[in-house]
């Protein structure tokens, strides 16, 4: 059986998302099999990131520097903004490279059954971006959850009479997907969004 320092590292690792005990427990396996180029290099970065991120004072990002380098950017379009619900989010949209513009950490949804308030959110920050920065439009790329379109259509109102558009992502049945394995959800928001052809 493991040394009581390694069965701590083993439930540390099992805490993170996804993970359980016996994956916890294989990675660690191999990060001692292969110490010198797995564990060590491992334990740096992670000390290196405790010390150095902090939240980005304009959009929410995690990052080693605020403003972040997407809010330092000179080729970003400054002019569109991507609200997202959390940094995952964000990185998400990034991965994808797809987005040009700015982004907004909004640090949750509205939920009446959790008890989150728009006071709780980073709703007034991104609502005092919109003239400084000269923003054209706001994206909303919130969940599709009756939260993230309570959220959605919370903010949308709060930017009535800025003269901003409002737009949204669009919503419904994946690529290459089959009508019989959608979720209810999922269909009806497909029928709700449906255009012409």
């Amino acid at each position: 059986m493991a040394g009581s320092d390694i069965e701590n590292l083993i439930k540390q690792i099992a805490k993170l998302p996804s993970l359980g005990t016996r994956s916890a427990r294989r990675i660690v396996l191999q990060m001692i099999k292969k110490k010198e180029n797995a564990l060590v290099p491992l334990i740096e970065c992670m000390q290196k990131v405790a010390t150095n991120v902090t939240t980005c004072e304009i959009c929410g990002n995690f990052d080693t520097s605020s403003p972040c380098e997407i809010c330092k950017s000179s080729v970003r379009d400054t002019s569109v903004i991507c609200v997202v619900q959390d940094v995952g989010d964000l990185w998400a949209m990034e991965r994808v490279s797809l987005f040009k513009g700015k982004y907004h950490v909004l640090g949750g949804v509205l939920s009446a059954l959790e008890g989150v308030v728009p006071e709780d959110l980073n709703i007034d920050s991104l609502i005092n971006r919109i003239e400084p920065e000269g923003i054209k439009e706001v994206v909303l790329a919130l969940p599709a959850t009756v939260d993230g379109q309570i959220t959605s259509h919370y903010i949308s109102s709060k930017l009535k009479n800025s003269g901003v558009m409002v737009s949204t992502l669009a919503q419904g049945i994946p690529m290459g997907a089959e009508l019989d394995y959608m979720d209810e959800g999922t269909l009806q928001l497909a029928l709700n969004s449906r255009k012409t052809i």
